[in-house]
């Protein structure tokens, strides 16, 4: 399937079925899914990653079991707006991962949302060094889709 633009994958994907988003890091997979009224971002999980090809078999696991339509892939591009090496480093993933999995995909900038998110953990539920580290990366999945969900 092709990468689209988010406003495509609204109308691609319809109720009845999910959104999962990823944040894609340089040792991590941040995965959240959506409701299928497509209303309701819910962090799902963290892979480590190890083998491209053992964590798309994780992937096509949650689509299965969740029911996802559409992916939407966080694009960590640089305050300024220009594309640096990571967005690069997304979108070959990304290529990779819908060789196997045959859903559209949105990119969405995700700009701020590990730091907005770690803000939280901080402020609001006084999360220790250790647990924001084992919840930031599925938490900032979280961020992007509910952002895209919102449609903002």
């Amino acid at each position: 399937m092709p990468v689209v633009e988010p406003a495509e994958l609204r109308s691609l994907v319809p109720m009845g079925e999910s959104y999962m988003a990823l944040d894609v890091g340089t040792k991590t997979i941040g995965i959240a899914v959506s409701d299928v009224s497509h209303m309701i971002a819910s962090p799902r999980e963290t892979i480590r990653r190890t083998k491209l090809s053992k964590d798309v078999v994780r992937l096509q696991e949650i689509v299965a079991a969740d029911s996802v339509g559409g992916l939407v892939v966080g694009l960590p591009v640089s305050m300024d707006g220009s594309e640096g090496p990571r967005c690069q480093a997304t979108r070959d993933i990304t290529a990779e991962i819908m060789k196997v999995l045959d859903l559209p995909v949105a990119f969405w900038d995700e700009r701020l949302s590990t730091a907005a998110v770690e803000r939280v953990l901080i402020e609001g539920a006084d999360a220790s060094r250790k647990r924001r580290g084992e919840v930031i990366d599925k938490m900032a999945a979280g961020w992007i889709l509910q952002g895209f969900l919102d449609g903002g």
